[in-house]
């Protein structure tokens, strides 16, 4: 039986990058579970990549035929933001391993959807203020920053990655993006034994 690994943390704490250089290593064959969001896309982004971007009645449609997993809205400084994760038929756990990103809340449902056993968390944790000034630097390149947008997130990720949350959940692995090449071998290890 195949596993989904659940990638999380905090806002810029590195999932990304991190992400994509777990995709282009030889060590570990998974799939990518794209998930789907409101939002609007960023610079950089492509369609069906790092999201399947869709409006509100696409999302409504998808919840109302029951093909949504779990969602999570959340009230921006630029309105109702939706991120969701879909059964759209690409997963199939007999013969793959997935990774996706996403948060905590996310990924307990996602566990008691595909089973706890097939669902195994990867926690990256960085220090606050590098995440802060990481978020700063990629803000900056947008052609229109949301920096309000930016500091509720980074506030938000305090509560919705409390150390009670975290325990609740059963996430005591973790893994420090200081040194980004320490954290991803950690990570293909800790793939490669489960």
């Amino acid at each position: 039986m195949g596993k989904i690994y659940y990638l999380m943390g905090k806002s810029s704490s590195g999932k990304d990058t991190i992400f994509r250089m777990i995709m282009r290593s030889k060590e570990v064959s998974l799939k990518t579970i794209v998930p789907y969001t409101t939002r609007p896309i960023r610079a950089g982004e492509t369609e069906g990549k790092q999201y399947h971007f869709v409006n509100e009645e696409e999302f409504k449609s998808l919840k109302d035929s029951g093909k949504v997993i779990e969602d999570r809205a959340y009230n921006t400084c630029h309105g109702l933001w939706r991120y969701f994760m879909v059964d759209d038929g690409r997963i199939d756990l007999s013969k793959n391993d997935y990774i996706i990103i996403g948060v905590l809340e996310s990924f307990l449902k996602c566990a008691e959807y595909y089973g706890r056993e097939n669902t195994v968390p990867i926690f990256i944790d960085l220090d606050d203020g590098v995440r802060l000034e990481r978020a700063l630097k990629r803000e900056r390149k947008q052609e229109h920053p949301k920096y309000e947008e930016l500091c509720r997130r980074f506030l938000a990720d305090s509560a919705d990655f409390s150390e009670d949350k975290l325990r609740e959940a059963g996430i005591t692995e973790r893994f420090d993006n200081t040194d980004l090449d320490e954290c991803l071998a950690n990570i293909i290890d800790y793939i490669k034994k489960h």
